[in-house]
């Protein structure tokens, strides 16, 4: 296990939850529910699921795409979705 790469995954995924619509979410499903711990509990599965699909899918990528298109491509695809929530 490389602790470097934990603690830097952990820190950008932390940061890029923050305030996202899945935390606005998860505190709607909080204020509604009787139950917090099963909102807790639903909500990190469903995390944890997520990033489970996105690290088997990256590795498959990885098999056949060099590591330097997949930088760009990710590059580009964030720039144009961003633009793309400035316009709309």
């Amino acid at each position: 296990m490389d602790i470097k790469t934990l603690f830097v995954t952990f820190g950008m995924v932390f940061l890029a939850e923050l305030g996202d619509k899945t935390q606005i979410a998860t505190l709607a499903f909080s204020i509604k529910s009787k139950s917090h711990i099963s909102v807790f509990i639903g909500s990190a599965l469903a995390l944890v699921l997520s990033c489970l699909i996105a690290v088997c899918f990256g590795e498959f990528l990885a098999k056949f795409i060099p590591f330097s298109y997949l930088k760009i491509g990710s590059g580009i695809i964030f720039i144009v979705l961003g633009m793309w929530m400035l316009i709309s």
